[in-house]
């Protein structure tokens, strides 16, 4: 019966001209995006910018031409220009964490604090293992004196990078700051471990371990 028939929807056919048009824009679009990060790394900025703004022509639903020129923007101190590409960026993408990280960058270095920490985190719910978006947020946190949250990913960091000697020194002074001076030790003798000669290490534990030595009678009390 016609009732009980399904619907459906027309197959459409991929040409093989087609096929080979597509192939060739990729091809032409990663030239252009390697060949605007081998600029970058150069710091011929004024180059790497017009291969990113070629990039954005040839495939303009594409975030990572507008994340290229936020950057080249940064390092070249336009940092309206900026935020306008990587808002660009969002816009293309919102799940890319790269506009996310670099909007945080422009809010923390015009001291907005707690919007650039709220895009960090944005930056660390889509990708939790982004090395620029943990300092960040860890800096702030500083600024701010709120540290649960970047605990929380900076432990989450280090269960799959556990050899990250800096990151684990940055968690250590967050558990130092946030009254939990065990945990603290315990990261830092890890630390230590490593680097035995670390003078950020071996003074922050001699603070620690002070903090231990007056607790003990009011644990004992």
């Amino acid at each position: 019966m016609d009732f009980m028939q399904k619907e459906t929807k027309p197959v459409r056919v991929i040409y093989e001209d087609e096929l080979k048009q597509y192939r060739r824009r990729q091809e032409a679009y990663d030239q252009l995006q390697e060949m605007a990060s081998c600029h970058v790394a150069a710091e011929d900025y004024l180059q790497a910018e017009r291969c990113y703004r070629r990039a954005a022509v040839l495939w303009p639903e594409r975030p990572e031409p507008f994340v290229g020129l936020g950057v080249v923007a940064m390092q070249t101190g336009r940092t309206a220009d900026a935020l306008r590409a990587f808002q660009t960026a969002r816009l293309m993408d919102a799940r890319c964490a790269e506009a996310w990280a670099g909007t945080a960058m422009i809010y923390q270095e015009r001291q907005k604090y707690p919007q650039a920490f709220e895009m960090y985190l944005r930056c660390l719910e889509i990708d939790s293992t982004n090395l620029m978006a943990l300092l960040g947020l860890f800096q702030t946190s500083c600024q701010m004196g709120t540290f649960f949250k970047i605990i929380h990913y900076l432990e989450q960091y280090l269960e799959t990078h556990p050899d990250d000697q800096a990151v684990l020194f940055c968690l250590a002074s967050l558990y130092a700051r946030d009254g939990q001076p065990i945990q603290a030790k315990q990261a830092l003798l890890t630390v230590l471990a490593n680097e035995p000669k670390k003078p950020e290490a071996l003074a922050l534990l001699r603070e620690v371990e002070e903090q231990l030595r007056s607790d003990c009678p009011k644990e004992v009390a």
